[in-house]
C-alpha cells in the first residue's frame, strides 16, 4: 500500500484514467448491484466537472490514486454484500496488502500498475464516533465507516462512463456519483476527522469549478441541511475556513504549492463564506 501524496505535484495525471477505467470495469461486473453503490472521494470532481470547460484560470483536477465506493446499508440488511465480494474475486480483484504484507479487507486491487478500490459504509448510530473503523461484511471483506455517506444516496448524479475498461474492453455504463452538496458535507467531515491537505483542496476545487459556481453547489446542499450530520459538517466548514490563516485555506495552499499563498487562501475563505450565505447559513 502506497501512502497518498501530501502535495499536488505528487499525483500522476494518468492514474485518474486508470481509476476511471477500473470504475467502468466494476460497473460491467457488478451490473444490477450498481444502484446500491455510489462513487465518492477523489474521482468525484473529475466526473462532475467537465475538465475541458473549466473557468478561466482554473487548473485540471489533480486526480486520485484510488476509487472510493460507498455501499448502501440496505445491502447488509438484504445480505447482498456476498454477491459483491463474489463478483469482485471473479473479476480479478483481491485484497490489497498493507505495509506489513497483510491483507486489507476494506481495500481491494486489480491490475499492474495496481488500482485500488476502497469500500465505505455508514451503519446506524453515531457513525462520526466510529469514523475510519472497519465494518465487517464477510470473513475477508470489510468497509470503512464513513459518517454522512447516506447523503450521497440522497444527492447524486447519474453519469455515463464511456471508454476502455482496465482490461481494455470498450464499454458504456451509467454510474451514480456523489452530488456537489453531499460532497461538501463528506469532505468537511473528512477534513475535521483526518485533516488531510487534499480534503481541503477538494472542497476548494468543487466550490470554485462546479457548474455555475457557488449557487449550483448551494442548490444541492440546501435540501440536505435538515439532516443533523449535514448541519454539523457545515459548522466544521465554517470554523475550518473562518480566516485566511485557518487550517482549511492554509492546507489548500499547502497542497497546491507546498507553502502558504495569500491569494489562494483568501479565495478559499471567500468561497466558503459565499456558500454559507447562499445556503441560508
Amino acid at each position: 500500500m502506497t501512502s497518498k501524496p501530501r502535495h499536488a505535484d505528487g499525483y500522476d495525471f494518468a492514474q485518474v484514467d486508470r481509476v476511471k477505467s477500473t470504475c467502468l470495469y466494476l460497473a460491467t461486473k457488478l451490473g444490477d448491484l450498481m444502484p446500491d453503490l455510489v462513487v465518492i472521494g477523489g474521482l468525484v470532481p473529475s466526473l462532475l466537472i467537465d475538465q475541458q470547460s473549466l473557468p478561466t484560470g482554473s487548473s485540471t483536477h489533480v486526480g486520485t490514486m484510488d476509487l472510493d465506493l460507498g455501499l448502501a446499508f440496505a445491502m447488509v440488511d438484504d445480505e447482498r454484500y456476498q454477491d459483491v465480494v463474489d463478483r469482485l474475486r471473479a473479476a480479478g480483484f483481491e485484497p490489497d496488502k498493507n505495509d506489513a504484507g497483510g491483507a486489507t479487507r476494506q481495500r481491494w486491487r486489480i491490475a499492474s500498475p495496481p488500482v485500488t478500490v476502497d469500500f465505505l459504509i455508514e451503519p446506524a448510530g453515531d457513525s462520526e464516533a466510529k469514523a475510519g473503523k472497519l465494518f465487517p461484511l464477510t470473513k475477508d471483506w470489510a468497509a470503512i465507516i464513513a459518517p454522512g455517506l447516506h447523503l450521497a444516496f440522497d444527492n447524486n448524479h447519474a453519469i455515463k462512463l464511456t471508454g476502455k475498461t482496465i482490461m481494455g474492453e470498450s464499454a458504456t455504463r451509467e454510474i451514480r456519483v456523489c452530488g456537489a452538496g453531499a460532497f461538501v458535507v463528506l469532505k468537511s467531515l473528512a477534513l475535521r476527522i483526518r485533516g488531510e491537505n487534499k480534503d481541503a483542496y477538494a472542497l476548494f476545487y468543487m466550490l470554485r469549478n462546479y457548474q455555475d459556481g457557488i449557487s449550483s453547489v448551494a442548490a444541492e446542499l440546501k435540501p440536505l441541511l435538515g439532516d443533523e450530520i449535514a448541519k454539523r459538517a457545515l459548522d466544521y466548514l465554517r470554523e475550518d475556513f473562518e480566516t485566511t490563516n485557518s487550517i482549511g485555506p492554509r492546507r489548500v495552499a499547502e497542497f497546491l504549492f507546498g507553502q502558504p499563498d495569500d491569494i489562494t487562501q483568501a479565495d478559499a475563505v471567500g468561497f466558503v463564506k459565499e456558500l454559507l450565505v447562499a445556503s441560508g447559513l
